[in-house]
Order: structure tokens, then sequence, then C-alpha cells
């Protein structure tokens, strides 16, 4: 299982991305799944915009079972909000602890992002043990 971030969903829907071709290289390549949480396809649809294609495409996406749903919790939300305080020297948004978290509780590392400078930082627990993320780029 691969968790997929914002960057990647923007790159993948729209066309003028300059990361377009290398994020389509690199999901037609995988094969395994994928799943996102509701964090990132919020910031996701804001920075394809509503109602463009790109946001369109993203929906059928969904729709069609190219990406899974994730949704957090009471137990995950708080966890994600810790790690928004953790990482409070270098914010870190809702999206992004929420793809840690789910990485946590789902036991995977595997993260489809751009963001590599802030996700080369970031965690994931194992038990009391942090673990690098595992970056899918």
């Amino acid at each position: 299982m691969i968790l997929v971030d914002t960057g990647p969903f923007v790159a993948l829907f729209d066309p003028q991305d300059s990361e377009h071709s290398r994020c389509r290289d690199i999901l037609s390549a995988t094969r395994e799944s994928l799943l996102t949480t509701i964090p990132v396809l919020t910031e996701a649809f804001h920075l394809l915009t509503p109602n463009s294609m790109g946001a369109d495409r993203l929906r059928d996406f969904i729709l069609e079972g190219g990406v899974a749903v994730w949704f957090m919790d009471q137990e995950t939300t708080v966890r994600a909000f810790e790690l928004m305080e953790q990482y409070g020297d270098h914010p870190m948004d809702l999206a992004d602890a929420s793809l840690i978290a789910a990485g946590e509780s789902l036991r995977t590392t595997k993260i489809f992002t751009l963001d590599l400078a802030d996700f080369r930082r970031y965690r994931i627990r194992r038990g009391h043990r942090p673990v690098k993320v595992d970056i899918l780029s």
C-alpha cells in the first residue's frame, strides 16, 4: 500500500504541471494499491481549483477506484495534531500529518510525494521506534 500526497495528484491531473510526466510514469509503474486522506484531497482540489478539468479528472480517478480514501477516526486525528505540534519548528500541515498518522495506523512507510524536504524529516512511529518514510518520487 502506498499513501499519496497532494503534489502527485496535482501533477497527475494538471497536464501543465512540470512534474506531470514523471508522476504519470511513476503511477503507471506502481503495482501496489493507493490510499490517501481527506485532508490531502481537500488540499489537492483547492490547488486544482474547483470545476477545472484537473479537479474533474481527480474526482473520476477516485470514483473509478484509482485511489482509496482513508478516513481519520478520533484517535488518528489526535495523533495528527500531536505530529503537527512535534514538527512545529518547521510547520507540518494537516495533510502531511494525516499521511504520517495513516502510515502509523496502517503500518506502511511508503508515500508518493513531491515534498521531499519535509517527508525526509518526518518519521513514522513503529512502537517506540521512529522509522524513515520510504518516499516514492
